[in-house]
């Protein structure tokens, strides 16, 4: 029997500390990684999130594994702080918590996704996104 998407979601958030989006801001603050994998669809209908690396969802642990010869710069170790972002926080989960099985232990994401982040009244910017491919 197939346990369904609903517990993969319930086993991915069970091995993270999920961030509040102020929270969020304080992380990115301290030095954590903000990654957006929304797609160019959502970003434009939401608006682009300040300070967030957007790598697509399909790139992401190889952008992100600081083994990999196509990491992006800021992949710089495996005790980085990464806080992953979606349009709705669910699809973040699975990508940070596929992240803490590549080896990124202190990788998590943002509870409520941008929606949360808009919720709660924080800022979205007006510069163009640092897209990563």
């Amino acid at each position: 029997m197939c346990p369904g998407v609903d517990a993969l979601l319930e086993q991915a958030r069970a091995g993270l500390h999920r961030l509040t989006p102020h929270e969020t801001v304080e992380a990115v603050r301290k030095g954590a990684l903000l990654v957006d994998t929304r797609t160019e669809a959502h970003r434009r209908e939401q608006g682009e999130l300040p300070g967030a690396i957007v790598i697509e969802r399909t790139a992401l642990e190889w952008r992100l594994d600081p083994a990999s010869a196509w990491r992006i710069p800021e992949a710089t170790g495996y005790d980085r702080v990464v806080v992953v972002v979606c349009r709705h926080g669910y699809s973040s989960s699975l990508a940070a918590a596929s992240l803490q099985t590549l080896g990124l232990r202190h990788a998590t994401d943002m509870i409520g996704g941008v929606q949360g982040w808009q919720e709660a009244g924080l800022p979205m910017s007006e510069r163009p996104a640092d897209v990563r491919y």
